[in-house]
């Protein structure tokens, strides 16, 4: 008896040991992966966690989380973060955003996963381009924004238009389409020292063939014939834009455009307010690519290739992290993701762009045609600093001060001469620039 008790004490002491020991064991075994993003809209961050639910259930060695942070900030605190040793394993990221991270050394180049998931999904190549550069690829893409020109389509019929595809076109539908006595304006469009403005110049930009900021050797090309060109016609479509304009931001454009003041706008997408807000009529709602110069063959467009940077140097952690994002671009899983705002997140792979999970959503299914053209548009998009396979890190700093809207206002506020604008714009870069390196 005494035998089988001393047995049966030593079995319990070691159950107890295993029980006490196993779970921390378990627990080393996972590997912890924090992603920090600044899609911060409460139906976004749900969408994202059922996803993050759904990988970590079937992934029981890996743990993902996810930490949303906010445009407005992420600027400074993620270099903070770096500094301080916490910096998250992967970052979410816009072109001109990982040069920043780049150079407080934190983010790891990531071609052959890049290269993998090409050859698995289909990258388009407009928007890894943004990401190349220095001889790697910084950040791997996971959805585009672009810009393309927004219509009433009764508008024009009434009118007796058709869609413009030049800017001799442009200027005579907008002029048509004008009447303020009724307070209709033909287009509305962004005068603020504001990124949407930035983005809107540089629409016009791409159209007059202006869309190289920089010469090879890393000197601005920014005054020139063509960028000029850039300025005095958006000068001319400027009179015809709502007298409240110079202050807008995106969100006023929207609303100009929703509310039938604007018949036309640009803009990345205005399906979710003209369906929730607007006539929310289908049929009515046009979209086409920029009108281009007449000496142009096509018309291209601001876009925002969004993309993700990898932080952490440690080979578990990248391997974990590289998981998690084969799992968000297989096409069943993909187009679930980009839906947390559908209509506005574009698809950056040859397959996810025809996912059923994609097209399947009820919005989504309801505006195919349009979100059918904005996918083309997107194809063609390209961003300013972003082009020609050379990426300066100054960009950062004439982004930063919204360089390309400061010489936007010179010209359709103040009066000045686009070329005298131009001018005093590149002077502006090279102060900024040189004042960034002292």
């Amino acid at each position: 008896m005494r035998a089988k008790a001393g047995a049966f004490t030593i079995a319990l002491i070691i159950g107890m040991l295993f029980m006490a020991w196993g779970p921390v064991s378990a627990q080393e075994d996972v590997v912890e992966i924090v992603f920090w993003h600044m899609e911060q809209p409460p139906h976004r961050v749900e969408r994202i966690q059922q996803l993050i639910d759904e990988f970590n259930e079937a992934h029981p060695n890996i743990h993902v989380s996810q930490e949303p942070q906010n445009w407005a900030e992420i600027y400074a605190k993620a270099p903070a973060a770096v500094a301080a040793g916490n910096a998250p394993d992967l970052l979410f990221a816009i072109p001109d955003f990982t040069p920043i991270i780049r150079q407080v050394g934190a983010v790891q180049p990531v071609d052959d996963f890049v290269a993998e998931m090409d050859e698995a999904h289909g990258f388009f190549p407009s928007a890894v381009e943004p990401y190349t550069y220095d001889g790697h690829v910084w950040a791997v893409p996971l959805w585009n924004m672009a810009h393309s020109l927004w219509y009433h389509v009764d508008m024009f019929e009434e009118a007796g238009i058709e869609p413009p595809e030049t800017w001799d076109e442009w200027l005579a539908a907008v002029e048509a389409l004008t009447d303020e006595e009724a307070g209709v304006y033909g287009i509305g469009l962004p005068a603020n020292r504001h990124l949407y403005t930035d983005q809107t110049v540089y629409d016009f930009m791409i159209n007059a063939g202006a869309f190289e900021l920089y010469n090879e050797d890393g000197t601005l090309r920014f005054d020139n014939p063509d960028t000029v060109e850039a300025l005095d016609f958006y000068s001319q479509l400027y009179q015809y834009s709502p007298p409240d304009s110079p202050n807008w931001t995106w969100g006023e454009a929207e609303a100009c455009f929703v509310s039938r003041t604007c018949a036309m706008i640009l803009q990345f997408t205005v399906i979710k307010s003209y369906e929730d807000q607007g006539e929310g009529d289908p049929e009515n709602l046009g979209v086409i690519p920029i009108p281009h110069a007449a000496d142009l063959e096509e018309s291209g467009t601001i876009a925002y290739p969004n993309a993700v940077m990898l932080l952490t140097d440690d080979p578990d952690k990248q391997e974990a992290a590289y998981e998690w994002l084969r799992f968000l671009l297989e096409p069943e899983n993909y187009g679930r993701f980009l839906n947390m705002e559908p209509g506005l997140f574009l698809p950056v792979t040859e397959d996810g762009s025809e996912a059923e999970s994609y097209w399947s959503d009820p919005l989504v299914v309801e505006y195919e045609a349009q979100i059918r053209v904005m996918l083309e548009n997107s194809q063609n998009g390209m961003l300013f600093g972003f082009t020609g396979g050379n990426i300066f890190p100054s960009i950062a700093q004439i982004s930063a001060q919204n360089l390309l809207a400061q010489t936007l206002q010179r010209v359709v506020i103040d009066g000045e001469a686009p070329a005298d604008a131009v001018a005093w714009g590149q002077e502006q870069m090279i102060e900024a620039i040189e004042a960034a390196e002292e």
